[in-house]
């Protein structure tokens, strides 16, 4: 039978084909991007929710976020958690209507949160000139452009935007003490101050933004002393108290003119740091080096009235809207991949960013779960696929053709024609990169790409991606659309990036008539898989070795070719569902305990399945029984496989892989099916408390927790031998072992279990004599 074309023209997969790291695009979501210069502005208003669960003497404001489009996050309940020291802080969004500003308040809001902004990043006002002077260039530039403004009341009602606030950037030196009127200090209370701007009411200092050219700083006023004043002592870290007068005149050679006029009381500003970043919460109290006392005349008003509270909230905004920009990136991925799509499939954008974002951000989702899910469900399906239309291929051609559909090459080549390097997030989110809505400054620049002949998306530059990381994401998204809408939306999202593959159930023709009882029992066999065949011929073909050379009965490698495949597909998914919620990191270790010869191979010797090997070769017999006498001698209860220091015989695995695959070709592949029957075999199944990681895995781990160095591996060869040396050098002790076997993979784990045991009775015995173990 001539198969179909399942592998698309842009795939020319080539033998000694090298990925290669190049630059792709960075996109930026287009709702937040605009060029328009109308006289009268409509912005769609989100009310930004903050709420912490731990407690601090600042309160937390709510803050108002206006867009130019409407964001469909229609899927989704827009909550997320930011993490800080002390707890968590939990960001909720909703739509709270539409709202018309002119062209000059926006104006005005751009000039408040790029001042607002610029300060935070830098606590120093370097930038801020040059920023705010490109602020009245060009207007035809597609510009980052959004506002968040800060909401007032009690209540915190969205409508209640606080303009007071938003006005202290227009905050003016002239004339500022004659032509004050509206004193927000009960009338007798209020006085004359001589800041550095000049004479000032007493009320522009209770809540302000203040630079104090001698250090070049900014502070956060949050009111005045009643008790401090230039002629009051300060305690020095040397132990010496002297006056603040003194301290001004030896320290920065000011001296101070108005000795008695109160000190203002400030603070140092928020840091703005990466809330989403994944930490260890530790609470700590804060440090009294947060805390200033600034004489009046020392401080040039740069924002008033703005309090602690507005920088505080504001702190936490750039990493509110790079979780919003990363949304609404993976909601516009959602729109290409719909227009292309006949299906219906509805799946949330948050499941989208999780297969979008990898592990190198950071943060408390990546992709790794769902890329473990979709590269076993991509593997089963080609598999399949491969398997019913070239039914006269033997298992290396079909190897080599899966390869050439599932390898990293091609699924890189996929990604990259479909325009996925650009939605990939594969990097910690840093504050100083992020773009500042209004901003008109050369900092980035936003170029316009079309994504499709109707929509578009914009992008901000140029970046280095991992060739793997394209083939990762098309994984991913192959695990999303499979966990969230089944194996039909899996296999919609493989068609649109170009993997066609069809379910129809192709017949298995079967090229010749065996009389199966003749070579094997078959009702015995049948007991121990507790499944009955329709055609016993698949049974002695899932247990034939090739060195019983037959021409009417052919090997089992076929059947192994498939059956390998959904076994890893039928576990991993099983054990996706059976455990929700566990890191992704555990789901790729749990498939590895589970999916491996060493697993298999002592599950066909529990089950007795090894005497029913069809084969003619006495070494192989040797081995087999060899093999058999080991597993004695280990008294397993499980099948994880971990503990022997020999070698199985490959065949006692492939039965298994190749029993599975006989099985779901019988069943009309049924993969539930098939996983019924294996499933007892493989009994008692790994679940996270039962869980033993691969001693090299386990050294890896160690060697990165403890910050010990794990040298190469050093590897010869000599007469069918393989030797393997490894070794840790840990607080200045060498910990090295070398083992030989016959097989590399099984030297280097023995290796590593003993340079373990060594390390771990060190640490046990804090013995740190420089020595080799």
């Amino acid at each position: 039978m001539e198969a179909p074309e399942i592998v698309p023209d842009i795939i020319v997969e080539e033998a000694d084909a090298q990925e290669l790291d190049c630059e792709q695009v960075n996109y930026f979501p287009p709702e937040l991007v605009s060029c328009a210069n109308d006289s009268v502005k409509s912005y769609h208003c989100y009310l930004i929710e903050l709420e912490r669960n731990f407690e601090y003497n600042i309160p937390l404001h709510h803050i108002l976020l206006a867009v130019r489009t409407e964001l469909e996050f229609n899927d989704e309940n827009m909550a997320f958690d930011l993490e800080v020291e002390s707890g968590n802080v939990t960001v909720k969004m909703k739509y709270v209507g539409e709202i018309k500003f002119p062209s000059e308040q926006v104006r005005l809001c751009h000039r408040f949160q790029i001042t607002l902004f610029r300060v935070l990043l830098d606590h120093n006002l370097k930038k801020l000139d040059k920023v705010l002077n490109a602020f009245h260039s060009r207007h035809d530039l597609a510009i980052c452009d959004y506002l968040l403004l800060p909401c007032s009341g009690e209540n915190q009602n969205p409508w209640n935007i606080d303009w007071k606030c938003v006005n202290s950037v227009l905050f003016s030196h002239k004339n500022l003490w004659d032509n004050h009127k509206n004193c927000c200090i009960p009338n007798g209370f209020c006085r004359p101050v001589d800041a550095k701007n000049g004479l000032v009411c007493s009320c522009m200092l209770e809540n302000c933004l203040v630079h104090t050219p001698h250090t070049g700083r900014v502070y956060c006023i949050t009111g005045t002393s009643d008790i401090l004043d230039a002629n009051s002592f300060l305690s020095r870290k040397n132990g010496e108290d002297i006056t603040y007068k003194q301290y001004y005149g030896q320290r920065h050679y000011i001296n101070l003119q108005f000795e008695k006029e109160p000190l203002l009381v400030g603070r140092h500003l928020f840091p703005i740091q990466n809330y989403l970043h994944r930490c260890r919460q530790q609470k700590k109290r804060e440090s009294s080096n947060a805390f200033i006392e600034l004489p009046p005349e020392l401080c040039y008003i740069i924002m008033s009235p703005i309090s602690i509270s507005t920088f505080y909230s504001y702190s936490f905004v750039p990493s509110i809207m790079h979780r919003i920009e990363c949304l609404l990136l993976a909601s516009n991925w959602k729109k290409m991949y719909a227009d292309h799509c006949t299906q219906n499939v509805v799946i949330p954008t948050i499941k989208v960013l999780e297969a979008l974002t990898t592990k190198n951000c950071q943060e408390k989702f990546h992709l790794e779960s769902l890329e473990t899910l979709g590269d076993s469900f991509l593997k089963y399906a080609t598999s399949q696929q491969l398997f019913k239309t070239h039914q006269n291929h033997h298992q290396g051609l079909l190897t080599d053709e899966r390869q050439k559909i599932i390898s990293n090459v091609a699924l890189r080549k996929l990604g990259c024609y479909r325009k996925l390097p650009g939605f990939i997030r594969d990097e910690p989110f840093d504050p100083k990169m992020w773009i500042i809505p209004g901003d008109r400054s050369s900092g980035y620049t936003l170029d316009e790409e079309l994504l499709s002949a109707t929509r578009k998306v914009y992008n901000r530059g140029k970046r280095k991606i991992e060739s793997k990381r394209v083939a990762d994401v098309v994984e991913a998204l192959i695990g999303a659309f499979l966990s969230t809408e089944g194996e039909k939306a899996a296999l919609s999202v493989m068609d649109w990036l170009g993997i066609k593959v069809d379910f129809v159930n192709i017949p298995y023709e079967r090229q010749f008539t065996v009389q199966s009882e003749r070579h094997i029992n078959i009702r015995h066999i049948e007991s121990l898989l507790n499944y009955t065949f329709h055609d016993a011929s698949l049974l002695v073909e899932a247990l034939t070795h090739g060195s019983y050379m037959l021409p009417e009965i052919p090997s089992y490698q076929r059947l192994e070719f498939l059956g390998d495949s959904v076994l890893d597909y039928v576990i991993t998914t099983h054990l996706y569902e059976k455990f929700p919620g566990m890191s992704p990191g555990l789901l790729t270790d749990l498939r590895s305990a589970m999916v491996n010869n060493d697993c298999f191979a002592l599950s066909a010797v529990k089950s007795g399945l090894h005497e029913h090997i069809v084969h003619t070769s006495q070494p192989l017999h040797k081995f087999i029984v060899d093999a058999v006498h080991n597993f004695e001698q280990l008294s397993l209860s499980s099948t994880f496989g971990w503990e022997s220091e020999e070698t199985f015989p490959k065949v006692l695995a492939d039965i298994i892989e190749s029993l599975a695959g006989a099985i779901l070709v019988d069943s009309g592949y049924n993969k539930e099916t098939v996983f019924k029957s294996i499933r007892p075999l493989l009994e008692p199944l790994i679940t996270p408390e039962t869980l033993k990681l691969h001693p090299v895995r386990e050294l890896t781990i160690l060697c990165q927790k403890e910050h010990y160095t794990l040298k190469e591996p050093v590897l010869s060869w000599d007469k069918g031998v393989s030797s393997i040396t490894i070794e840790v050098e840990a607080n200045g002790v060498a910990h090295k072992h070398t083992h030989a076997a016959s097989n590399r993979v099984m030297a280097k784990k023995v290796a590593a279990e003993a340079v373990l045991k060594s390390l771990k009775e060190r640490m046990v015995g804090g013995v740190n004599n420089k020595h080799v173990v």
